[in-house]
């Protein structure tokens, strides 16, 4: 059956990734028939309403879904193919309550204009009671117009079918949550991103630049058990007893917390092996969050510190020596990492800065065992952009690791 998604305004590059990453966790057939990244509509093929219902349910990005019961450059064409496509069924709506709706994109139209399109689908024949809140039925005109020219470029007409996740992003807004820090990721960034890498129930999620656990939460929100390190202990332990166990208490996700630890990639306790279904990470750039990993410039040793007889780097207050970090070899680590810790068929998202510069080609970071899924751009300024690089572990066996790490000195 074919289905019309109407789209939020914001994010155009990752509709189709996010839509095509649900359908891929729920297991949904998906195909498109109609996308273009700067449409607020796409049309889809599902099997059936109950799989509609499912995919647009976790979408953050959507507004709704309706199925599709006419298209067309002009109205005396989209009645054409309303009758064409639907007759058959309006009479399992006679009785119903219903309301009629128009969403008109990038168009005003005036009361008097909406009540003349309404008027023309009268052959319907619905005869049920029009109810404006809580209807059985809400059929939807969909006018998409190019900018300045009032006649449509294209209309649709569908039924509504059910609406999206974005009446959550009102929880989980920055304004409200309790730790934050200058970094913390936006919430529906976060929870976009969880989407992307999948977060489900039963699943083992991991953020090794914490910070104030932006991207756990929104793991946990679909269900993710997460866990998070970061190189700052600041970050984790938090100050006058608010950190980001405060977080999770606030949205009552604490039983989705494993913990959250001090370390670096290159100073993990993890111990290895394909253990995390999920690994989201947002490292840090720029000057102000200058790259460094835990150890001392010349690689030499410290003599041990002692306060008060207790040796100081053992203390709470103790604050680890760090060195300068590479971007550029961060993202090999994480890479490495991903590809050691990642189950089969599990996903990285990460994040990372670009220059809006056209002649520049975008430098995608690639490693010979992960798959490239996506490459989304964010638009942060007139100068630069963040940009989610989305990779999967192959569901394929470890053992086919082994050659290429024999080759690289690796046993």
């Amino acid at each position: 059956m074919e289905y019309l998604i109407r789209f939020a305004q914001i994010h155009e590059s990752f509709r189709r990734v996010e839509l095509e990453a649900l359908a891929d966790l729920l297991h949904i057939d998906i195909a498109f028939l109609a996308y273009n990244q700067y449409s607020p509509h796409c049309i889809i093929v599902l099997p059936d309403e109950a799989a509609a219902r499912t995919l647009i349910q976790r979408s953050i990005l959507s507004q709704g879904i309706y199925e599709l019961w006419g298209s067309g450059p002009n109205y005396k064409e989209l009645h054409r193919d309303i009758a064409r496509r639907t007759s058959s069924q309006w009479h399992l709506y006679q009785s119903s309550s219903f309301k009629f709706e128009i969403q008109a994109f990038q168009i005003k139209r005036s009361l008097a204009e909406q009540a003349e399109i309404i008027q023309s689908l009268a052959y319907l024949g619905l005869e049920g009671p029009i109810q404006l809140k809580k209807p059985e039925q809400i059929f939807c005109i969909f006018e998409e117009c190019e900018w300045g020219i009032k006649d449509p470029k294209r209309i649709h007409f569908g039924r509504f079918i059910a609406g999206s996740s974005r009446t959550i992003l009102d929880k989980y807004t920055l304004k409200k949550r309790k730790y934050l820090s200058t970094t913390s990721m936006d919430s529906e960034l976060a929870l976009l991103t969880a989407n992307l890498t999948q977060a489900a129930p039963g699943k083992l999620f991991y953020d090794p630049f914490v910070g104030t656990g932006s991207f756990s939460i929104a793991c946990a929100h679909f269900g993710a058990v997460c866990m998070g390190s970061d190189i700052d202990g600041r970050a984790v332990r938090g100050k006058n007893g608010i950190n980001i166990s405060t977080n999770f208490q606030q949205y009552k996700l604490v039983d989705k917390s494993l913990d959250n630890f001090l370390a670096d990639l290159t100073h993990t306790p993890l111990r290895p092996g394909k253990f995390l279904d999920g690994i989201i990470c947002d490292p840090p750039y720029g000057v102000r969050e200058g790259l460094k990993v835990l150890g001392s410039r010349d690689g030499s040793g410290k003599e041990v510190v002692w306060i008060d007889g207790q040796a100081a780097h053992l203390q709470d207050r103790y604050i680890p020596p760090k060195k300068p970090y590479s971007f550029g070899r961060m993202l090999d680590d994480i890479l490495e990492f991903a590809v050691q810790s990642l189950v089969d068929g599990a996903r990285l998202s990460l994040w990372m800065p670009t220059a809006n510069d056209e002649e520049v080609e975008l430098d995608i970071p690639t490693h010979p065992f992960l798959e490239l899924v996506s490459v989304c751009v964010q638009p942060f300024n007139k100068c630069v952009s963040i940009m989610n690089i989305l990779l999967s572990s192959p569901r394929s066996s470890w053992l086919t690791l082994v050659p290429y790490y024999q080759g690289h000195g690796a046993f």
